[in-house]
């Protein structure tokens, strides 16, 4: 995918811009589009050339953008109907979540505190009602994971962490909190694609790690370790991403002005949340 947008209604005039893939900028424009228009989840949306007009972009880049927040399920493309805001991850049609923006840092970083609060508690549940088979499938996922993780494998790694968290969800015995577990998580990896092209900030192993300690506490029995280290987990994602954010946008407004822009993703650090 390649092309950078034109300079459109909504686009911010950070001077980095220039060196993002047009798709990545159209896509963010594409939402805020959505959020400004108050569009909600089965709203249609105009044309891939109407919308290349509104955003200020071509329309190669408009349709690489919407293939990509298609990907991320943003949008439901459906053959000789149109282009729709897809259904938010709660399913609900007033559900201020369809407005979750994935590359804005307050969203993000309210999601991740929210995320803190909600896998805490449930990994506290869970030191307290887990039974020996749930106990065990959650310390197989998080062996899985640092072995995944010590061979930065992170296709493999991605899949036993998702099965990790589940595990924790289920042992919590509760499907609102397994429930929440899963579309925050959701949430998240539509930033990871949008920012990091699916490459989410942190070290395997180091999450790894914290996999298998919080499996340690809630096998014996201590909700408030559980808790506390589940807590930890998370603030190093946040700090990981943070730092990843910065990297970027020095390396990015650092380059010389003259030089091409860049439209291919610059090389990534293997990465875990």
């Amino acid at each position: 995918m390649s092309g950078t947008a034109k300079t459109g209604p909504g686009e911010a005039d950070d001077e980095s811009d220039r060196y993002r893939p047009g798709y990545e900028v159209v896509a963010e424009q594409l939402l805020g589009y959505i959020a400004e228009q108050n569009l909600m989840p089965g709203d249609r949306l105009p044309t891939e050339q109407g919308l290349a007009q509104i955003l200020g972009a071509t329309r190669n880049v408009t349709r690489e953008a919407v293939k990509v927040l298609a990907a991320i399920g943003r949008l439901s493309v459906r053959k000789g109907a149109g282009i729709f805001v897809a259904a938010s991850p709660g399913a609900l049609a007033d559900d201020q979540l369809a407005h979750f923006q994935p590359t804005s840092m307050e969203h993000v970083l309210m999601l991740l505190d929210f995320r803190r609060l909600i896998e805490a508690e449930t990994a506290r549940r869970a030191a307290t009602l887990a039974t020996p088979i749930e106990v065990r499938a959650m310390r197989e996922s998080a062996e899985l994971s640092l072995a995944a993780g010590r061979a930065v494998d992170a296709v493999e790694f991605a899949r036993v962490d998702a099965l990790f968290h589940e595990c924790i969800g289920i042992a919590a015995h509760n499907l609102f909190l397994r429930s929440g577990v899963a579309n925050i998580r959701r949430l998240l990896s539509q930033s990871d694609v949008l920012l990091f092209h699916g490459d989410v900030p942190g070290s395997l192993e180091v999450a790894a790690n914290q996999h298998i300690a919080i499996t340690a506490a809630i096998a014996a029995g201590d909700p408030e370790s559980a808790a506390a280290m589940m807590t930890t987990h998370i603030d190093t994602t946040q700090h990981q991403f943070e730092r990843r954010i910065r990297d970027r946008v020095f390396s990015l407004t650092n380059r010389p002005t003259a030089a091409a822009p860049s439209t291919q993703p610059a090389s990534q650090e293997t990465s875990a949340s």
